[in-house]
């Protein structure tokens, strides 16, 4: 479970604009501009008129007052804040509540593993566990995909992956799936065919994959199962 520090304020979204802005309206009518920290294209999730939540901040040396934490989209509230997934799963492999995981004693967060910085490390007295964590919010249909854009860097993390998985350590991708009108998961083939291909190449080397469905509120988000998977 991950709550938020402080209470939301929702509002209504208008547009998003130079990747990391987004106009709201809040419910006495003003104008907000909104900090948005994903970086893909958000498709299937810029839908004006829709509800939104927003953290507030006021902080002076900061421009926006706003972050962006989520949209309705139909009955579900889809994460968009791609800080949040990686505090839900450092939470919840603490409390070992997410199935395959629960043999892990130490959880490192951020560590150092080569030229980059991994988002988790497990570690008991027998073996390491490398993780990989992304926030999925397109869907099409019934899946959950991803990517929403094409990503080097998600290239690069799977490479790192299988890597790792060939030196003798487990490796694992999460996607959060943070939206619940899915069925499954599966990788955006025809907005990325190189990341599928690379997803498919890292399940034969042995890594891992957890599509793990998150319920998103007012209040927070939290882990509501495994979704299965067609990579």
């Amino acid at each position: 479970m991950y709550r938020y520090p402080t209470s939301l304020v929702e509002g209504t979204f208008i547009k998003r604009y130079k990747r990391f802005l987004a106009d709201m309206m809040l419910p006495n009518g003003q104008i907000v501009t909104a900090h948005t920290t994903n970086t893909g294209s958000l498709k299937s999730c810029l839908v004006p008129g829709a509800p939104v939540l927003l953290t507030p901040n006021d902080d002076p040396k900061r421009k926006t007052k706003f972050t962006w934490e989520s949209i309705r989209i139909g009955n579900t509230w889809v994460g968009v804040n791609t800080s949040v997934p990686n505090k839900l799963i450092y939470n919840a492999l603490k409390q070992k509540s997410i199935p395959g995981l629960e043999g892990f004693d130490r959880v490192r967060a951020e560590v150092k593993q080569g030229k980059s910085r991994l988002d988790i490390l497990l570690e008991n007295d027998v073996e390491k566990m490398w993780l990989e964590i992304k926030n999925v919010t397109y869907r099409e249909g019934d899946a959950a995909l991803f990517p929403d854009a094409p990503t080097a860097r998600g290239l690069k993390h799977l490479e790192e992956l299988i890597a790792l998985r060939k030196q003798g350590f487990r490796a694992g991708m999460i996607f959060v799936v943070g939206r619940t009108d899915v069925q499954y998961f599966a990788p955006a083939r025809h907005i990325d065919p190189g990341y599928a291909r690379m997803l498919r190449e890292a399940l034969n080397a042995g890594v891992e994959i957890y599509p793990l469905l998150a319920h998103y509120d007012r209040q927070g988000a939290r882990i509501s199962g495994l979704l299965p998977f067609d990579i």
